[in-house]
């Protein structure tokens, strides 16, 4: 028995019809006529020497052969459309596609886009922001910024922001704040989205290293960082914000930290890309315009302290 292929074109329109269980939503999707369509799978079947469908009034449904066939026929597809992708994506430098989270886009990424566009006009960026861990050549993602502690193996990957808290609030706030006891007759607000951080680094930890016994540290919590520092701005209370977040609105003068403590995240963001990327003109680009744009955190980071771990 012979292993020679079928004509490429007949495999396309049995994987399609295969997918929709339709010869019409398959010739449909594929630009041809029902008939070309039909034509094709009889050309595969041919080659097989058995159906792969069986036709129904109304429908079709794969035989036994069928089945055999359509997992690798629609994997095999799957990746050939991503070979093509990237194989395109070489010869396209103008897009940039960048995914990050919804915070870190709102809050660091999105407020700086102007200067981007500004040094780098022949470079259309596009953003997609979730947290959701993305498929570069699936998603047709070009970079990532992710955070967390763990690696980034197989990837080429550079820390860009080494996150840490440190309690924020507003200036009005803080008029009367001068010890860290002082913190626990504000209402505390808490950032459930770092509860996988290890150790932890949240108000306990903070007051811990800040030798107060606070025996209650209870208050309004929010599943998003960025919504817990809008709720600071608004004078709802203080939060333990991080720096990456924070950092325009310490900037600005809209938030103020009152003491110097600070605790480490132990987590970073990271630029990562398939390895090799990174050296395409766009992606180079981006890298090394946000290696500038941290100045003002490593400023600021300078100047907290930092308890010794275990501390």
């Amino acid at each position: 028995m012979s292993d020679r292929l079928p004509p490429l074109t007949a495999l396309r329109a049995f994987e399609a019809a295969a997918r929709h269980l339709s010869f019409a939503r398959a010739a449909d999707e594929l630009g041809v006529t029902p008939a070309a369509l039909s034509f094709q799978i009889k050309s595969l079947e041919e080659h097989l020497g058995q159906p792969v469908f069986r036709r129904l009034n109304r429908a079709v449904e794969l035989t036994e052969a069928g089945r055999a066939l359509e997992p690798g026929a629609r994997e095999g597809f799957a990746m050939l459309t991503a070979a093509w992708r990237s194989a395109r994506k070489l010869n396209d430098t103008s897009v940039l596609t960048v995914t990050a989270g919804p915070a870190f886009t709102s809050k660091w990424l999105a407020p700086r886009l102007f200067s981007f566009a500004q040094e780098n006009p022949d470079i259309e960026l596009r953003f997609s922001a979730s947290l959701r861990i993305m498929d570069f050549d699936r998603d047709e993602v070009d970079l990532a910024i992710r955070f967390g502690q763990g690696a980034d193996e197989g990837f080429y990957s550079r820390v860009l922001i080494e996150e840490w808290m440190a309690p924020m609030l507003t200036p009005a706030l803080a008029r009367g704040i001068s010890r860290p006891e002082h913190l626990l007759e504000l209402p505390l607000l808490h950032q459930d989205d770092i509860a996988f951080l290890d150790p932890p680094a949240d108000w306990p930890a903070w007051f811990k290293a800040a030798g107060v016994a606070a025996d209650r540290t209870a208050g309004t919590h929010f599943s998003q960082a960025d919504h817990a520092i809008n709720a600071a701005l608004a004078g709802a209370g203080v939060v333990l914000g991080r720096v990456s977040l924070a950092e325009a609105h310490l900037r600005e003068g809209q938030l103020v930290m009152p003491f110097d403590l600070a605790l480490w995240a132990n987590a970073t963001y990271r630029l990562v890309c398939p390895e090799g990327m990174e050296v395409r003109p766009q992606i180079a680009r981006f890298i090394e315009w946000t290696a500038g744009q941290v100045a003002e955190i490593e400023a600021l980071t300078r100047r907290q302290s930092f308890p010794q771990p275990g501390v």
